[in-house]
């Protein structure tokens, strides 16, 4: 091979190389929205509710990310009659048609998102999983296995090191980044609520491709998920991670 030819290859694998760096940077487009909350602070400011009532700082949401929903972009309440909508809107979630449930994922699902004490997973399926093609065991096992990769992840300890303590949104960014790869923080947003004076950090809300809608999604990389949508603003920039108990 002459020079000229491997001046002219060197020059097409710099190319390709560039473009695939280009590509990583700019990402894909968010098609589903993985919502996890902190459930103490959530629980500050619903008391009432059977879930936070029964809190104690032994049970697993009191130190792990607990799952609100996955959402489909843009889309809700497909093929919902008027009436499920209304009483869906009305918040009384226990009026709604029961979700049917394997054994195994309910009994997951019970721990990964305590809201079922309130009926939470029938507000989710009418308003979000209606709008995927997955069955409701299907939508509800993904939820589960992605939200269980996010507490397996640095995320998850920084949050729990910190039980008390404000945490900036550089450390929780960096700690997505660790985990899920490298510009994975700029796929989050993160919100806050008031428990008084305090600005307590209350949900993350990580974007996910077109992928997280399917039911193989349930043994798929939550990196992958994450590294294939559209890049967010952070949102909140500082706040408490709470503790359970009011």
């Amino acid at each position: 091979m002459s020079s000229m030819q491997l001046r002219t290859l060197s020059f097409a694998v710099s190319m390709v190389i560039a473009g695939a760096a280009v590509a990583q940077e700019a990402g894909g487009r968010t098609r589903f929205i993985l919502a996890a909350s902190w459930q103490p602070a959530f629980c500050q400011t619903n008391q009432k509710k059977a879930e936070c009532a029964s809190q104690t700082g032994e049970r697993p949401d009191a130190t792990n990310f607990s799952l609100h929903g996955l959402w489909p972009m843009r889309q809700d309440y497909c093929g919902v009659s008027a009436e499920q909508k209304a009483a869906d809107k009305d918040g009384d979630w226990n009026k709604l048609p029961e979700v049917t449930l394997a054994a195994e994922t309910k009994t997951a699902l019970a721990k990964a998102m305590p809201g079922t004490q309130s009926g939470l997973e029938r507000h989710e399926w009418v308003k979000h999983g209606t709008c995927t093609k997955m069955s409701a065991d299907d939508y509800f096992g993904v939820g589960v296995h992605l939200v269980g990769a996010l507490n397996a992840s640095a995320v998850r300890d920084l949050f729990a090191a910190n039980i008390g303590k404000p945490v900036k949104a550089d450390a929780i960014k960096a700690a997505f980044d660790k985990s899920f790869g490298p510009g994975a923080g700029d796929r989050v947003k993160m919100s806050c609520r008031r428990a008084g004076n305090v600005r307590m950090i209350s949900e993350l809300t990580i974007g996910l491709s077109e992928a997280a809608g399917a039911a193989s999604a349930k043994s798929a990389g939550l990196a992958d998920l994450i590294q294939g949508a559209g890049k967010t603003s952070f949102g909140c920039d500082e706040g408490v991670v709470d503790a359970a108990g009011f």
